[in-house]
Formats: structure tokens, C-alpha cells, sequence
């Protein structure tokens, strides 16, 4: 089961790297939380400083799924990517 998942997991990084333009930021930073937590794990550096805005904000979604175990993370980054998907479709 957790093989067949990473290989789906793989296969949703490749697709989210083609998403449509309109995604919106906080859409991309709650794939690039669960990203981090399924291939890393938890947070494992410190805050960005005030004045990295960006980093900061993707350090902060990361931390916001911090303690979800890599199956968590990996099916809610598939899920999310579907969702993501099928928004696009439905809206053309």
C-alpha cells in the first residue's frame, strides 16, 4: 500500500507542477506544507526573518502540518492536486 501510494504521490508532484495559472497562493502553499511534510517531515529549521516574506509564508504552511505522518501528508497532497484539477475544468 505505501509504495503504490508514493508512486501516486510522485505521479500528483509531476501534475502540480502544471497547474493553472489561477491557482492561488495559498492554495500553492498548502501543496508546497504537505509537500515538505511527506518527503521531509517536520519542520526542521527556524523561521524565516521578517524581511523574507515568501520564505516565511512557506515555512509557516509547513508548520501548519507539522505531526501528520507521510501517508497523512501524501494523500492530502493527491487530494489536494485532484481538487486543484478538477476546479480548472469545471470553470472552462
Amino acid at each position: 500500500m505505501a509504495l503504490q501510494l508514493e508512486e501516486e504521490f510522485k505521479e500528483y508532484a509531476e501534475k502540480a507542477k502544471s497547474l493553472p495559472p489561477r491557482t492561488t497562493d495559498a492554495d500553492k502553499l498548502i501543496l508546497y506544507g504537505l509537500y515538505k511534510q511527506a518527503t521531509i517531515g517536520s519542520v526542521n529549521t527556524n523561521r524565516p526573518g521578517f524581511f523574507s516574506p515568501t520564505e516565511r509564508a512557506k515555512w509557516d504552511a509547513w508548520k501548519a502540518v507539522e505531526g501528520k505522518n507521510k501517508e497523512e501528508a501524501m494523500a492530502e497532497y493527491i487530494a489536494k492536486v485532484k481538487q486543484l484539477q478538477q476546479q480548472e475544468v469545471a470553470s472552462t
